[in-house]
């Protein structure tokens, strides 16, 4: 798997990767200005990097929640940063037509936390012979993963990653435990979801918060217990993003916490 990765991303780094986008495609003209940012950031510290954007949201609190501006304009978006740039490119899929669909455009699939059990779905997402990365179930231990990771195996692709994104701690909070990416290693590469991690779901406003001062904590300590890959969401200005915001990382501060993972990632080689 990590190879794929890094063949994909054309890099030869032994440094951790980084997913990192928008929550969703808001329009071309952000795709491209986010992507331009994040690839000079990535360039210059030597990490591959995997364009990421959900063409569209399936899992919304409100029946009013923005869900998308189109789903083939979002992945055509998608499918023009990754030419644009050289870079591959991931958004996440919901229904068992999509695996097909958006496999068109992009170059890994991402299965969301609440669809890791759904077996036609991950057996979709496998038979298109993409790269697929299963968000574990916020309600599963890290061992159930495995049964996951089968799904995909047993459907003849061996290209699957895990990705970490905390498990429900009370009502309305995440909480990570470290332990489990040692565990999760053992049946593939682990990403950790840091700014996912950091929502409060089932907010009393129906509308989910977050704790984006705790990103740099968290990510600090993925890349110290060895994951292979890190996944923040950022945008220029989180307050006025569509989805997501509350836990978002500014575009700016992401340059200084990349440079301080890296740095961690040395030090443990």
């Amino acid at each position: 798997m990590i190879q794929y990765l890094d063949n994909i991303s054309h890099k030869d780094s032994k440094n951790f990767f980084l997913i990192a986008g928008p929550c969703i495609i808001e329009g071309e003209d952000m795709a491209l200005r986010i992507a331009e940012k994040v690839i000079s950031i990535t360039d210059k510290y030597n990490i591959p990097y995997i364009f990421k954007g959900s063409f569209k949201k399936a899992n919304r609190s409100r029946v009013d929640s923005f869900t998308t501006i189109g789903e083939e304009k979002s992945l055509e978006i998608l499918k023009k940063v990754g030419e644009t740039f050289n870079i591959p490119t991931t958004t996440d899929i919901h229904e068992n037509e999509h695996a097909a669909l958006a496999a068109q455009y992009v170059d890994v699939l991402q299965i969301p936390a609440f669809l890791v059990r759904q077996t036609d779905l991950l057996v979709a997402a496998a038979k298109t012979g993409k790269c697929v990365t299963l968000k574990k179930g916020q309600f599963l231990s890290p061992e159930a993963m495995k049964f996951a990771v089968q799904k995909i195996t047993d459907s003849n692709n061996e290209k699957v990653a895990i990705i970490e994104r905390g498990n429900s701690f009370g009502y309305t909070d995440l909480i990570v435990d470290y332990r489990g990416i040692p565990t999760m290693r053992e049946y593939a590469p682990v990403i950790l979801d840091v700014t996912h991690s950091l929502q409060q779901p089932n907010q009393s406003s129906g509308v989910t918060g977050g704790r984006p001062d705790l990103i740099e904590t968290v990510a600090k300590a993925g890349i110290a217990v060895g994951a292979d890959g890190i996944f923040i969401e950022t945008h220029p200005t989180p307050e006025t993003a569509l989805s997501d915001g509350a836990n978002m990382l500014r575009l700016d501060l992401l340059e200084d916490l990349l440079q301080k993972l890296s740095r961690i990632r040395e030090s443990i080689l």
